[in-house]
C-alpha cells in the first residue's frame, strides 16, 4: 500500500475553542474517517489558537532587558519582550532574529509567528505539547476505538538551507526515532550512530500539503506509512537534544583553529 497524506480543510477560528471538536467537525466537512495505524498532523499555530495563546504585542509591557535586546537585534522592543519571556535560552542572533530554546526546542524568535494572525497580534507556541498530543490521542481512541499516532508540527528554516521544512514539536502515540545502529549499509558495513528521524520526516510530508498561507488546512492524515504505533508516553527527550549537544550550535560556537 502506498502512503498516503490527506489534508483536511478546516473552519477558521479566532477565538479559545476546544481542538477535539474541531477535529471532529473537520472529518464531517471533508466525509473522512481515521483508520488504525494512521498518524493525525496538526499545526501548532491551530493548537495555540485553541488555547488562546495569541498576545496583543501592542499592550506588552517592556523590560529594560527587553530594549537592550531591542537595539542590539534592531527588533520591535515588545517582540524582543515576548521572545524573552517565552525562552529557556537566547543563544545569539541577526538583526531582526533571536536564536532561542525553549524546551529543547530550537527555533528563531521562540517560534513567535505574526502570520495568519491579526494586525498587532502574535502566536506563541501551545503549552505542554507533548500532553496536548497525548491527550488528543486518548480521546480519539475513547471516541472511535482507533490506534492512532498525533504529531504537532510546525515550519523551521533548516541551516544552510532555502526554505522551510516542516518539524515535529510534539508527539504521542507513536515511536518518534528509528535506532538503525548496527543495522548494515549497502556495503555490509554497521551503522553507528544512525537515527532516522521517523516523527520530522513524517511532519515534513505532511507540512508540505498542508501549506502555510491561506490554505486553512491545519490537519492531515499520514496513511499507511508503516511507523510503529505505541501505548505509551513519549518524553521530549526522545526527539530533542539539549543546544550544547547540536552538532551545529557547539562547532559555529568554536572557531576553526586555522588562520
Amino acid at each position: 500500500m502506498k502512503l498516503t497524506v490527506l489534508p483536511l480543510l478546516a473552519e477558521r477560528k479566532t477565538e479559545k475553542f476546544d481542538i477535539f471538536e474541531s477535529i471532529q467537525e473537520t472529518l464531517e466537512r471533508n466525509n473522512e474517517r481515521f483508520q488504525d495505524g494512521d498518524v493525525i498532523v496538526i499545526s501548532t499555530k491551530y493548537i495555540s489558537n485553541a488555547q488562546g495563546r495569541i498576545i496583543n504585542t501592542q499592550k506588552t509591557l517592556v523590560s529594560e532587558k527587553g530594549k537592550k535586546i531591542s537595539e542590539k537585534f534592531q527588533l520591535r522592543p515588545e517582540i524582543a519582550e515576548i521572545i524573552i519571556r517565552e525562552s529557556d535560552k537566547i543563544l545569539g542572533g541577526i538583526g531582526g532574529f533571536l536564536i532561542t530554546s525553549s524546551n529543547n526546542v530550537l527555533a528563531p524568535n521562540a517560534g513567535i509567528d505574526k502570520s495568519n494572525a491579526k494586525k498587532g497580534n502574535a502566536i506563541l507556541y501551545p503549552t505542554e505539547p507533548y500532553l496536548t498530543a497525548e491527550q488528543i490521542r486518548r480521546k480519539i481512541f475513547l471516541k472511535w476505538f482507533v490506534h492512532v499516532g498525533v504529531i504537532l508540527v510546525d515550519s523551521r528554516l533548516m541551516p544552510a538551507r532555502i526554505g522551510t521544512s516542516g518539524i515535529a514539536v510534539a508527539c504521542a502515540g507513536i515511536e518518534p526515532v528509528l535506532d538503525m545502529r548496527a543495522k548494515k549499509d549497502l556495503d555490509g558495513n554497521p551503522l553507528k550512530v544512525t537515527f532516522q528521524a521517523t516523527v520530522d520526516n513524517l511532519a515534513t510530508i505532511a507540512n508540505y500539503k498542508m501549506g502555510e498561507g491561506a490554505e486553512l488546512k491545519p490537519f492531515a492524515i499520514v496513511r499507511n506509512s508503516e511507523v510503529k504505533l505505541t501505548d505509551r508516553k513519549i518524553d521530549p527527550s526522545e526527539v530533542a537534544i539539549s543546544p550544547d549537544q547540536c552538532i551545529y550550535v557547539r562547532g559555529l560556537s568554536n572557531p576553526p583553529l586555522v588562520d
